[in-house]
């Protein structure tokens, strides 16, 4: 979900990028990326990453709808991956190129945002919900009134991660409606409750990971993954909540871009991170499942159990995939959203 400036990443002063024989251009979510993945592959194949990092959905699509980009390859989550498509800025891709394309998993290939993976291979997968640091707060944390209702011993120390689909979806479960809503009732209700809940939030901001961890933040909306990551660095300090009243689930995948500049060296990283071992180190750095079959014998021992990976049987019925939403639905989130920016 994953939204921290990587250590890896380039940050780039220009809004070109050269294509260059032996060079690929990754547009990704901030600390998403292995390093030894990337170390791995360029011994293999003889072929430098250059990672830059954006930190929501929006400002990939807007950065790369400017035209101009220079990347090659791009990760959005699945609610817009259709969006990427009806706008022309992915391709179609060649699977005769992807020959490692047989190890999607079953239930990861016929996705509704990209039935028969014709544009996206997985990059990773997981939840959105709350972490808390339970040495500070020992209430219930699997709902949304974590931010929706602060709790007193929060107040002045939540964090809203900044990424519109997901908290307004979350706000949405939590007042009684679905994805991708029009009712003007519930989204009354949504408008209100976060307006009124802001005042007690400390920020809204990417970095979870590592401000949970280090006492910054005592809880965030947040994802599961690096949620685990902040619970290994606090000693199980830092649990994850699954909102009762609902939560999304997402897939982030990866594409080729249309105006990509490098694209066989594109399509040789593509099946490389399908190959199981390969997943698996995507994984056992980002602390999230990938949709590669045959990965589980390489992942790390302490995902195979973690609370935050594998979700409790009670909270599996409240997860929920995000559609891609109708124009007016759309309006009336962003409208709440932009008002919330204030």
């Amino acid at each position: 979900m994953r939204k921290i400036l990587a250590a890896t990443a380039a940050l780039l002063a220009t809004t070109t990028l050269a294509s260059a024989e032996g060079q690929l251009q990754l547009y990704n979510w901030g600390n998403y990326t292995s390093p030894e993945l990337l170390a791995k592959f360029e011994k293999d194949t003889g072929i430098k990453v250059t990672v830059t990092d954006y930190d929501s959905n929006d400002a990939a699509l807007a950065k790369v709808e400017a035209g101009g980009s220079g990347f090659d390859l791009v990760v959005p989550s699945a609610s817009f991956v259709q969006i990427w498509v009806e706008k022309g800025l992915i391709q179609k891709l060649d699977l005769a190129k992807l020959p490692n394309h047989k190890n999607i998993a079953p239930e990861w290939m016929e996705v509704e945002w990209d039935k028969g993976r014709e544009y996206t291979i997985p990059w990773q997968w997981g939840s959105t919900g709350v972490a808390v640091n339970t040495k500070i707060y020992g209430g219930d944390i699997n709902t949304s009134d974590i931010f929706l209702n602060v709790p007193a011993e929060l107040k002045g120390k939540i964090n809203v991660v900044p990424e519109m689909s997901d908290v307004m979806s979350m706000a949405i479960f939590w007042a009684g409606g679905a994805p991708c809503t029009e009712d003007k009732e519930v989204l009354k209700k949504v408008r209100d409750a976060l307006v009124a809940a802001k005042p007690d939030w400390i920020s809204m901001d990417y970095g979870a990971t590592e401000r949970l961890s280090n006492g910054d933040w005592a809880a965030s909306v947040n994802w599961n993954g690096s949620t685990m990551r902040a619970r290994l660095a606090t000693n199980g300090d830092v649990k994850y909540g699954y909102p009762k009243e609902g939560y999304p689930l997402w897939m982030d995948s990866v594409a080729l871009l249309s105006d990509a500049q490098n694209v066989e060296e594109a399509y040789t990283f593509m099946n490389y991170i399908m190959e199981p071992e390969h997943a698996a180190m995507i994984s056992a750095f980002a602390r999230y499942a990938n949709g590669i079959a045959g990965s589980a014998e390489f992942m790390p021992e302490d995902m195979r159990d973690a609370p935050e990976v594998v979700i409790p049987e009670e909270f599996k019925a409240a997860g929920h995939f995000l559609p891609a939403c109708p124009p007016q639905a759309q309006e009336y989130m962003t409208a709440i959203w932009t008002e919330l920016q204030k």
